[in-house]
């Protein structure tokens, strides 16, 4: 135990360390602070995009729901590359085209001051309550279930020692991108991800090794090695990956926490070639997360595990010896930590460019839109560790509740309505910028309507008709849209044949793995 605790205090020392090295100042200018100066080049953008992708309950959750349904799990990871390739090639070009820095700026710009203020204001409220809440819930449960005993000197208590480790890493997160801003958010995402990537390689290869070798995946759990199920299956239908193809739009394509390190790239063939490339990062972590749960679906044929979300603290706590123990530790607070510092700066820059100085100090200085990034931060901090306990109270009240997929739908409402504003920014002619608007807003009573009628369909079924219902309304009053061969953008040859060939490999392991 004390070398994992060895491993645990190193990893906070190197990553502090990482984050303060260059410690900006009040005096740093606006871009500095929220875009890095944009000056970050490709490998950065890829790796810190994908470490603020992966969060503990990826771990915990989809590798529990891998142990139950298979591979079709993997489509929530594999299926990302459609939303990269489209944030790479048709509206990160229209963001860098206007130089924003917010993706608000460039709504405006297409569908003017209202629209756009709803679209921050929106994105406000779920990143400090449910995103920020959700992320720190979710990486600090994770390691409570997984090493409890190990974290017992805090407390013997679990809803105690989950409450103290909120606080503990949100506080931690907070102070790193307080002083730093995006530039420590991305240096310490390098470290960060390289711990997420080697803990859980770690874990993928102990459990393949006692699975028997790759071909017993196949031997022993064959039944699992689908990626399509059947359309009246629960969970995960094949038809819910329409709907999920939406949402990819709105998660990889116009959401601020994620596009932000593309924002801030030197060039767009950097922002390009980070986001192709986070798409191959993508189809490692479907292989690190999903297969592990299959694996041991495949060694405990004869005594199931009777709660799926137990397959990852099983694995640690029955293959894994003392040290990598740590690791794996510190790997689930990295992809907290990775997270969370990126909501945290997103909601520094939402709030400074969009509200501050867009409606209350048009005049700001850098030095007050930095001032105002960082106390948005500390307040954010506090919202985000408000919303944490209040999980923390719904989780050990009704334990059996899929409050996962609660809070899925509570984004959704919001979410489906963002996909409507961003594609009718992008392909729209819009004359009637109301239109979008309201179909912006009839998003959320028809999310209302199909739920009350329909209670069993899957959530990403609904959110299908959700968005292609609101789409065809912004279409219907504007009548004009530009069909992707008009705003795709392929300044780079070579880019352009990788960004197809990556397509290709997408609708290859579908048919492979069908």
């Amino acid at each position: 135990m004390l070398l994992d605790l060895t491993i645990v205090l190193l990893y906070f020392g190197v990553v502090l360390f990482t984050a303060l090295r260059g410690k900006g100042s009040a005096e740093m200018t606006g871009e500095e602070y929220f875009l890095s100066s944009r000056n970050l080049k490709w490998y950065s953008i890829a790796i810190s995009t994908i470490a603020t992708n992966i969060q503990g309950y990826q771990f915990l959750g989809m590798m529990g729901s891998a142990y139950l349904i298979g591979l079709a799990q993997a489509n929530l990871e594999i299926n990302a590359v459609t939303g990269l390739w489209m944030a790479a090639f048709i509206f990160v070009p229209l963001y860098l085209k206007d130089k924003v820095v917010t993706i608000t700026q460039f709504i405006q710009s297409k569908l003017g001051k209202t629209t756009g203020l709803v679209y921050s204001l929106a994105n406000l409220s779920l990143f400090s309550t449910i995103g920020l809440g959700a992320a720190l819930f979710w990486g600090a449960y994770a390691a409570d279930v997984v090493f409890g005993d190990f974290l017992v000197f805090i407390s013997g208590s679990s809803i105690i020692r989950i409450c103290v480790l909120i606080v503990v890493l949100g506080v931690f997160s907070a102070i790193y991108t307080y002083y730093g801003g995006l530039s420590a958010v991305v240096r310490t995402d390098l470290i960060q991800f390289g711990i997420l990537f080697f803990g859980g390689v770690v874990v993928l290869f102990i459990a393949i090794n006692h699975l028997g070798g790759w071909s017993a995946l196949y031997e022993k759990t064959p039944d699992l090695m689908h990626l399509h199920l059947p359309a009246d299956h629960p969970q995960l239908p094949w038809i819910a990956l329409i709907g999920l193809f939406f949402l990819n739009i709105n998660y990889w394509c116009a959401n601020q926490t994620v596009i932000q390190r593309s924002l801030a790239a030197r060039s767009l063939k950097d922002a390009q070639a980070g986001l192709l490339v986070g798409g191959i990062m993508k189809y490692v972590m479907a292989v690190v997360i999903i297969v592990p749960g299959i694996a041991l679906a495949g060694i405990l044929t004869d005594s199931p595990l009777s709660d799926p979300d137990q397959t990852f603290p099983y694995l640690v706590s029955n293959f894994l010896p003392t040290g990598l123990r740590g690791l794996i530790l510190c790997a689930l607070f990295a992809s907290l930590m990775s997270t969370v510092d990126s909501i945290f700066n997103s909601l520094s820059t939402l709030w400074s460019i969009d509200i501050y100085q867009g409606y209350i100090n048009q005049k700001a200085t850098d030095r007050e839109l930095v001032k105002n990034g960082r106390r948005t931060i500390l307040v954010t901090l506090l919202t985000g560790i408000t919303m944490g306990w209040v999980l923390v109270y719904v989780k050990f009240e009704n334990p059996e509740a899929a409050f996962t997929h609660t809070l899925n739908d509570l984004r959704y409402y919001v979410n489906c309505g963002i996909v409507i504003i961003i594609c009718s920014a992008a392909f729209y002619f819009v004359k009637n910028k109301w239109a979008v608007l309201m179909a912006f807003f009839f998003t959320i009573p028809m999310h209302l309507t199909l739920k009350a009628i329909y209670p069993d369909m899957n959530y990403f079924v609904r959110a299908m008709w959700v968005i292609l219902a609101g789409l065809i309304i912004a279409f219907a009053y504007n009548r004009k849209f530009s069909s992707i061969f008009d705003v795709v953008s392929f300044p780079d040859r070579k880019l352009k044949a990788f960004s197809y060939m990556l397509l290709i490999s997408l609708v290859v392991l579908h048919i492979i793995f069908h």
